[in-house]
């Protein structure tokens, strides 16, 4: 039973130490899903006698009205016999105090650091341990005592919001509930009882202790309630005896005190027949056996969360992506692998793995040919445009046969219109190119990581794109510029058929510029037009992939590894410079993955052995 409690009360610590509690969060939490003991009161109820006769110390803060004004969260921890008893603060971690007037001491002033010197309370826990060979293993938290009035230096909503502190912790499934009601007074007035009956209707998770049982009026006694009778728990109440003001004062110790106590239990007639679960030893006892049992109830569910948040935070932690190499080779073999990984999802982009890349083969089906189709030659092969070519290509000596520098001149001018095509294709693939790089980019959850190389990686990209566009660019108008300097030869060998079929060579330079004649020369040229259109719209597209979409999958990032193994280990330093919050987060969720992986393999060995 002990190391079933004392693992809770180490993984309840662990937690405390990360922050992950849900005294600030409304999400379940490992916390949430230990059980542990509230307990609960009115303002004077004897809450705090009773901790104290359960711990065996004095260590809690004293006086008249409202005295807890911050929840203690308190860990014991039984020790081995004969060790010394010592108690550790949150707060002041690896400080161990041995001296108990002490620890009164840093609980006021850790409440006043909070609340400063007022009346005030706050949420805020206090967590304290204790160790000792004399303590049961438990995990209490004492919550400020509830209220009816506000008096002077509290705000009115005091009464409202101490009441919903409580709340936060009772109404939670795995919290046990330590009622605590004085004797002297009626048990239908009492403030524990009430706001226990409302969040545990059942009882099932209500413990009730009576105090005061010795300063109840002469000829009254709390037989009925003990036994059950005047109010039923499902649990039997325990009565104590706590030490006097009279006793405090006289600084009467706790071993003395118990003994007074079980005395009084034995020796009084009406709780004779009690007084073997009566007193402050019982109930310490009582409640370490009761907490051992829900914890066992309770381990099914708690693996259950273990294992959903196992996963939950390693997928977040794969999300946030690996911590940053110390050394420079560490450094730069890590941003080549994130480069490595960028690069791989833009190929993958191309090659039709990831959307993307049926953008480019739309430039070369659809947008090509619709561009060459769009072109307009009537300016180049207007009737006044032929004739005025072919008589400059003429000059002084008229052509023989077929008007050969007329039609160089007007096939050159026509095609020279093609340019915008092809330059337009090549931007439109660069423009796909890019978009895919900044796809590729927030496809890379590592580059994500580091913003100052997500930068360098997407500005490095798009240079190398800028480069090659222009190479294509070059290339592509290369092709036009070729189709204009050399004409193919076929065209020209069919001209002279013309004369074969019956026209006249001898016929006058005056007749050869009309209208007809001119007419034949603009279809001829037309036809010769386009079928270099159709040789372009496929040859463009093969230049475009070659110069452009080919080089990007080879050599992207080329520049910028050659440019990478030139920079000294502070630049390196600055590209992997992660966001800080990022660098937090990661290292928060990987000190509680560490704990709820310990916490999963302690509970699996505890939940075998029993």
């Amino acid at each position: 039973m002990d190391n079933l409690i004392s693992l809770v009360n180490k993984i309840q610590r662990a937690c405390t130490a990360l922050g992950d509690h849900g005294e600030a969060s409304a999400l379940p939490t490992l916390w949430d899903s230990l059980p542990a003991i509230a307990v609960v009161g009115g303002q004077s109820s004897g809450k705090s006698s009773v901790l104290e006769s359960v711990v065996g110390k004095d260590f809690l803060p004293r006086g008249s009205g409202i005295v807890t004004r911050r929840p203690l969260v308190l860990q014991l921890h039984k020790s081995d016999e004969g060790s010394r008893e010592y108690a550790e603060f949150l707060h002041l971690p690896r400080k161990r105090i041995t001296d108990f007037a002490a620890v009164r001491k840093e609980i006021q002033d850790e409440t006043d650091r909070e609340t400063g010197r007022t009346k005030q309370i706050s949420s805020v826990p206090i967590h304290l341990s204790i160790f000792s060979p004399n303590v049961v293993n438990l995990t209490l938290v004492d919550l400020p005592g509830l209220t009816k009035v506000a008096v002077e230096g509290q705000p009115e909503s005091i009464v409202q919001d101490i009441e919903n502190m409580v709340r936060s912790y009772i109404e939670k499934p795995n919290c046990i509930i330590l009622a605590i009601s004085p004797a002297n007074q009626d048990l239908a007035t009492s403030d524990a009882i009430k706001i226990s009956r409302e969040v545990d209707p059942t009882g099932e998770r209500t413990l009730g202790v009576l105090t005061k049982i010795d300063l109840m009026d002469k000829g009254t006694d709390a037989v009925d309630i003990l036994e059950g009778k005047s109010y039923r728990l499902k649990f039997p109440w325990v009565g104590v005896v706590n030490r006097s003001q009279a006793d405090i004062n006289k600084n009467v110790d706790m071993i003395a005190a118990r003994r007074r106590e079980r005395e009084y239990f034995a020796s009084t007639p009406e709780y004779r027949h009690l007084a073997h679960r009566m007193g402050s030893e019982h109930l310490a006892k009582m409640l370490s056996k009761h907490l051992e049992t829900v914890i066992k109830s309770r381990i099914p569910g708690i693996q259950s969360l273990i294992n959903k948040t196992i996963v939950e935070l390693e997928t977040e932690l794969s999300r946030l992506g690996r911590p940053i190499a110390a050394d420079a080779g560490g450094k730069l073999y890590s941003i080549m692998e994130i480069c490595r990984l960028f690069d791989q999802n833009f190929r993958e982009h191309l090659d039709g793995v990831r959307s993307g890349g049926d953008k480019v083969y739309n430039v070369f089906d659809n947008q090509l040919p619709a561009a060459l189709k769009r072109l307009q030659f009537d300016r180049q092969l207007s009737m006044e445009n032929i004739k005025k070519l072919i008589t400059e290509a003429d000059g002084y000596q008229p052509h023989l046969i077929a008007p050969e520098q007329g039609y160089r001149r007007l096939i050159e001018s026509t095609l020279v219109t093609i340019r915008g095509p092809a330059e337009a294709a090549v931007d439109a693939v660069h423009s796909i190119l890019k978009d895919l790089v900044h796809k590729a980019i927030s496809e890379t959850p590592e580059l994500k990581q580091y913003p100052g190389l997500r930068v360098e990686v997407g500005n490095a990209a798009i240079e190398s794109l800028d480069r090659m566009r222009d190479q294509s660019k070059k290339a592509a108008l290369q092709l036009v510029d070729m189709e204009c300097c050399y004409l193919t030869v076929e065209f020209f060998r069919k001209l002279p058929q013309d004369v074969e079929k019956g026209g006249n060579p001898t016929q006058s330079i005056f007749d050869r510029y009309h209208e007809t004649y001119l007419r034949r020369i603009g279809t001829t040229v037309l036809s010769y037009v386009n079928m270099v259109c159709a040789t372009l719209r496929h040859s463009i597209p093969k230049s475009i992939v070659y110069c452009q979409v080919r080089e990007a999958k080879r050599s992207l990032l080329d520049l910028f590894y050659t440019e990478l193994g030139k920079l000294e280990q502070k630049r390196l330093s600055a590209l992997l410079n992660e966001d800080p919050a990022v660098m937090e987060r990661r290292s928060a969720l990987a000190k509680r993955l560490e704990l709820y992986r310990s916490a999963q393999a302690e509970i699996d060995t505890v939940a075998w052995s029993k």
